[in-house]
């Protein structure tokens, strides 16, 4: 009889052990998370899990967790903790404090919680109080850091005081000091528990920067590893791998995010506007990086068709119609031609029809057909510049990603590239030389280059076709801290070497280039540049 009800009693304690580990950490597709709360059973391990989504900024899939889990118990109040999080994209600089507000206003009873729950709540009522967006994400970050050292063995505070770091550098002058503090305490995360989705995450963010990308490798190295049912985890290692000009590194990431968002669209029967297009716009650059067109051009086709199908999907009054992938239409586009140098193709390269822009897309679409044309001598080019000034003046809904800087410096890089043809090259170099100046200010660059034409590799192309290499050295080695790998920005380096007589670098440059490009397509002019120079040196 003992005996009996010892294994009944080991069985019982097994069970809970088992409901309570299940309870307490997230499944290992998303990552290990320990976050406790007064709740239990079924709105737990929901909870859990959106908080692990929350993590790798699976937003959708978080919302859902955290609703799942206030189904299961309509008076667990960090279930409503979580909606609220979930409508909230700091880096994005997006939220919907109209849903997030529903939310918290279900929270009926603070008393029966945690002092721990309780800070956790007051500080998120902070993020959705009154005043500006910018003094709640700074209220809110303020009380994050006392939940931070108030509770020095709680992972959660330092992941969300860390995202909060982040949030508010997008608007601050102390950027890098910021990006640093987060990115440490993301580390310090990663030393406790190396499976955590926040630690490799927050640490790609903060270092996303060429000066601190090297510190991220090993994050980015196990992101996609420690969160494999996420498309963002499968794409955020690309930001450090391009930083630091590995290609072939960067071309897996955003193909893993592009299929594992399709296959999660289809698994859950979601519209095509929620497929990774960001993923794909990437990964479009990294293949023109590496000379492969063709894959480069089925990616692109591919992007045209499901733009195409949302323009008549939103004509006929579909619900839901895929037009979001049309924002990356104007990008992908400028990195078919200036990648490839192909100027002709501007023309023949035509959006679908019914594309209707915002401003700033438009913008970056008439810049790309105004160099293009500039390239070849054709006076359109004068028509888009006119037409990005107009743009500017006329002004556009402005965030961390699109500002008036780029439109001016489109315009310039417009005029110096129809100074370059006229052969005006010291008034091509001083125009050049105001881009520059200009972009410097601009955010540091992460990922394909937003300003589409990089300003010091084309001021050093200017400087290499005015006869003056040693200086076209300088702008593409600037260029080239900037862009590590950059084919262009090489291929630039290389010809400088040359044309200076420096053949020991030019073939370090040549051999750079001729292993980057060592699966390029044999259209790719510049790998029969590299392959001849080196057969001769």
């Amino acid at each position: 009889m003992v005996v009996r009800l010892l294994f009944f009693t080991i069985i019982f304690f097994g069970f809970i052990a088992s409901h309570f580990i299940q309870s307490t950490h997230a499944s290992p597709k998303l990552g290990k998370v320990d976050f406790p709360t007064s709740g239990s059973g079924l709105a737990q391990r929901h909870f859990i899990s959106g908080v692990a989504a929350l993590h790798s900024f699976w937003y959708p899939e978080a919302l859902k967790e955290f609703q799942r889990s206030t189904k299961a118990d309509p008076a667990f109040a960090m279930g409503y903790w979580g909606e609220a999080m979930a409508h909230n994209a700091p880096l994005w600089e997006r939220q919907d404090s109209k849903s997030a507000k529903v939310a918290l206003s279900k929270i009926s009873d603070l008393l029966g919680l945690t002092q721990r729950e309780q800070d956790y709540i007051q500080a998120v009522q902070l993020l959705y109080g009154k005043g500006e967006k910018k003094n709640r994400d700074n209220a809110y970050s303020n009380a994050m850091k006392k939940i931070y050292i108030k509770y020095p063995k709680d992972l959660e505070a330092a992941c969300f005081y860390s995202l909060s770091l982040l949030g508010i550098a997008r608007n601050t002058g102390d950027k890098i000091k910021l990006r640093i503090n987060s990115g440490a305490i993301a580390l310090e995360v990663y030393e406790q528990n190396p499976d955590h989705p926040c630690a490799a995450h927050y640490a790609i963010h903060a270092f996303d920067h060429p000066d601190l990308a090297r510190l991220a490798l090993h994050s980015a190295q196990r992101y996609a590893k420690i969160a494999p049912a996420s498309h963002h985890a499968q794409h955020m290692p690309a930001h450090i791998f391009i930083q630091l000009g590995m290609w072939s590194e960067a071309e897996k990431s955003n193909e893993n995010g592009w299929s594992t968002s399709k296959k999660w669209v289809e698994r859950e029967k979601l519209p095509k506007s929620n497929r990774d297009y960001h993923s794909l716009q990437w990964l479009h650059y990294v293949y023109l990086q590496q000379g492969l067109i063709g894959k480069a051009k089925a990616i692109f086709k591919t992007q045209q068709k499901d733009m195409k199908e949302g323009i008549q999907a939103a004509a006929k009054s579909k619900p839901n119609p895929n037009l979001r992938s049309g924002k990356y239409y104007y990008r992908m586009f400028a990195a078919a031609i200036i990648e490839t140098e192909q100027w002709e193709e501007a023309k023949q390269l035509m959006p679908p029809e019914g594309w209707q822009p915002k401003s700033f897309s438009k913008a970056g679409y008439a810049f790309v057909r105004g160099y293009a044309a500039a390239m070849q001598g054709d006076d359109e080019a004068k028509k888009y510049a006119v037409e990005l000034k107009v743009i500017r003046e006329k002004g556009f809904r402005q965030n961390h990603f699109n500002r008036p800087e780029y439109l001016e410096v489109w315009g310039l890089e417009i005029e110096t590239a129809i100074k370059l043809y006229e052969k005006d090259y010291e008034a091509a170099i001083q125009i050049a030389k105001q881009a520059t100046v200009i972009e410097e200010k601009l955010p540091s660059p992460s990922g394909p280059p937003r300003i589409l034409k990089p300003t010091y590799e084309l001021l050093g192309e200017v400087y290499l076709k005015a006869g003056k290499p040693k200086k076209a050295k300088e702008q593409f080695a600037i260029s080239l801290a900037r862009h590590p790998n950059r084919i262009r920005s090489l291929i630039g380096a290389a010809r400088s070497a040359k044309f200076n007589g420096d053949k020991l670098t030019a073939k370090e440059n040549y051999s750079q280039i001729l292993s980057i490009l060592k699966n390029a397509d044999l259209v790719f002019p510049e790998l029969k540049e590299a392959k001849v120079f080196l057969e001769n040196y």
